[in-house]
C-alpha cells in the first residue's frame, strides 16, 4: 500500500495550483455529505475543516471554512476555489 505525504498549504496558495491533469485517486465515499455538513459549519458557526485534495503536484491538506458546495467546486472564504472531482476527504 502506497501512503502519499500530504502537503499543508495556506488557502491563499490555492489560486496558484493547477488543476488540468487527471489524477485518479479513491474519494470518500460520503464526500456531498461531508461538503454540505462542512459549508453547514462554515456558514453557521465559521467552523474550519481540514480538506484533503489533489492537484496536479499531489496530495494537499488546508484548513480552512467552506463557505459554499456548488454542482463541481466548493468556494473557500474570500473567493477560492476546488474542483468537488479533486476533494479526497473532508476532516471536522
Amino acid at each position: 500500500m502506497q501512503v502519499l505525504e500530504v502537503q499543508t498549504i495556506e488557502k491563499e496558495i490555492v489560486p496558484t495550483l493547477s488543476f488540468h491533469g487527471e489524477k485518479l485517486f479513491k474519494q470518500h465515499p460520503e464526500i456531498r455529505q461531508q461538503l454540505e455538513q462542512a459549508t453547514r459549519l462554515g456558514n453557521g458557526y465559521h467552523t474550519k475543516v481540514s480538506i484533503y485534495f489533489h492537484d496536479d503536484e499531489g496530495l494537499k491538506r488546508v484548513e480552512t471554512t467552506i463557505w459554499a458546495t456548488g454542482a463541481n467546486y466548493i468556494c473557500l472564504k474570500g473567493g477560492v476555489w476546488i474542483p468537488i472531482s479533486r476533494i479526497q476527504e473532508i476532516k471536522f
